[in-house]
């Protein structure tokens, strides 16, 4: 922001609010490293060189980087309410994040927009927010809400949001759907959402306005994308890990068009391993020059979003910083805000929006499997949100098969009770039990995976009693985390919420199941991400984009 004060400060006409004394400054904009000294005033950065200010902070040749930026994340995956989320990211180095609030959207609609508008002015961390451009995901899908072009824009100018998100209907864009595209015509920027598209309905995906893409799995894709003009979101979630098999397409002529994504990251693994933080030191460690890490994570980013108010430390940027000691450990050790230090705020309870669950709780009549033949199964594939298609020979008399892993995936209807959809999955490992959740992207709906009848319809039942929540039950034990928050986030603070997540983890684990297991059960509905899924109407195959039998012929 330009001020005559600002200005006076620059020239050394007056003194700065503060001066940041002796410190390795990392250059995004050269990719180097400037041992200097910068100052500060009014939240923005001034000059760098010999200063004077009112209050002077030693960094004594600590490394200086631009608070880092999170290209695209739902907050809700954390499954923490946004200023729980944000007292343990800035912790980590990161200062914004562009946030697509489309889950709660989903379930609540405009209203959990604003809610998430509201609860991100309550932090420190600049929240910025893609408005939802699906919703639901695709017309087959019954979520909590509708949002149309009209009610998206209505939100268009409003403070904090900077574009139109992931744009996951696919179809609707290369048929010419008219709403559809009166959504992507309100906002300069607009991401994409687009798996294994190629060829020429890629080149039309991005001839009608998408920008970018965070779905990319492999090197090929990503790189015909990039020559194509997208800019491409390295993602590294809890599920979704494609750092390592995409980092070869960075160097340092593509850097500035790359930058790193979580997109659904778990409260715990962002306590135990990071968050952008994470991506740098992952990318590193597999053989990026740090200095291209640093710049994907930093002005990468806020020029993708044409925020040009951050993403480096010079004059007339917004003075958000993180500061470490070593470049190859890469520990956070402070992260400044508008040149002040963030001091954690501690928990502070956060409001929850009001979202009724009306679930029809199945009796385990309701799920009950007839028939033989070739089934269509969703098979799991490890440390991705794609899932493959089998054909396995399977009497349904022998459900669940256990030695081949063939279970049940039940996802129940928990907005106007019309009852539950029953497919097969195979990958989930477990061997009794089941687990069960009100986390379901994109409509949110319940879904469990469990081996025996009774004991899906137990834990379906208890997410349904909780008001929300994710659920191990097992022998007569049932481990909970309540969802208060629409289902889909916690009311409590971080902390607890990660032992809870491993009281949860350890209770599946011990039935058998595989790492991550709510976060796989999260995405079985996911209709716009190939190639089979289950949705309270039964089997859905993404690549014909319809409801299918469960027994092929």
């Amino acid at each position: 922001m330009i001020s005559s004060a600002g200005l006076a400060a620059a020239r050394g006409l007056e003194p700065a609010d503060t001066v940041f004394l002796g410190g390795n400054v990392f250059n995004p904009f050269t990719c180097t490293w400037e041992r200097t000294h910068f100052a500060v005033k009014d939240g923005y950065v001034v000059g760098l060189g010999d200063y004077e200010g009112r209050e002077e902070y030693t960094l004594a040749g600590a490394y200086v980087v631009p608070g880092l930026i999170d290209a695209h994340v739902h907050i809700e995956s954390s499954l923490l309410a946004p200023a729980e989320y944000a007292r343990l990211v800035l912790s980590h180095g990161t200062t914004t994040v562009i946030a697509d609030p489309h889950e709660i959207a989903n379930v609540c609609g405009a209203p959990g927009i604003e809610y998430m508008l509201a609860e991100g002015a309550r932090t420190p961390l600049d929240i910025l927010v893609m408005l939802p451009s699906c919703v639901p995901a695709t017309p087959l899908d019954a979520g909590g809400a509708v949002l149309t072009a009209d009610d998206l824009a209505r939100f268009r100018g409003r403070e904090g949001v900077v574009g139109l998100g992931e744009v996951m209907n696919v179809p609707g864009v290369l048929a010419g759907d008219g709403d559809l595209r009166a959504k992507m015509d309100l906002f300069e920027v607009v991401d994409g959402h687009a798996p294994f598209l190629s060829g020429k309905d890629l080149n039309a995906y991005i001839y009608a306005g998408a920008g970018s893409d965070h779905e990319c799995t492999t090197l090929a894709e990503a790189r015909e994308k990039l020559l194509r003009g997208m800019y491409i979101m390295i993602r590294e979630g809890s599920t979704e890990k494609n750092l390592r098999d995409l980092l070869p397409l960075v160097n340092a002529c593509t850097a500035p068009r790359c930058c790193f994504a979580t997109d659904d990251r778990h409260a715990d693994m962002l306590a135990c391993e990071g968050h952008i933080d994470d991506c740098i030191k992952k990318a590193v460690a597999s053989g990026l020059k740090v200095e291209l890490a640093l710049r994907m994570a930093t002005l990468s980013a806020a020029e993708r979003f044409g925020l040009h108010d951050r993403g480096a430390l010079v004059p007339g940027r917004l003075a958000d910083f993180c500061v470490f000691h070593d470049l190859d450990r890469f520990e956070v050790l402070g992260t400044f805000k508008r040149g002040v230090r963030v001091v954690d705020a501690r928990y502070r309870e956060p409001a929850c929006p009001a979202a009724p669950l009306h679930a029809r709780v199945p009796e385990p009549r309701d799920i009950r499997l007839t028939g033989r033949g070739e089934a269509r199964v969703i098979g799991i594939v490890p440390g991705q949100i794609t899932t493959r298609l089998l054909r396995c020979p399977v009497d349904a008399a022998g459900i669940p098969d256990t030695g081949r892993d063939i279970l049940k995936a039940v996802v129940t209807d928990r907005y106007r009770a019309s009852g539950s959809g029953v497919g097969l999955v195979h990958g989930f490992g477990l061997q009794e039990g089941a687990i069960a959740g009100s986390v379901s992207h994109d409509s949110h709906n319940i879904v469990a995976v469990g081996v025996g009848d009774a004991d899906i319809t137990r834990a379906v039942g208890e997410v349904a009693r909780l008001g929300g929540g994710l659920v191990v039950a097992s022998s007569g034990d049932v481990t909970a985390l309540p969802l208060e928050c629409a289902g889909l986030m916690s009311a409590l603070p971080y902390d607890e919420v990660v032992r809870r997540l491993a009281a949860l983890e350890e209770h599946a684990r011990r039935l058998g199941t595989i790492e991550n297991p709510f976060m796989y059960l999260s995405f079985l509905a996911l209709t716009v991400i190939p190639e089979v899924r289950v949705t309270e109407r039964g089997v859905f195959d993404v690549g014909a984009f319809s409801d299918v039998s469960l027994f092929e012929g």
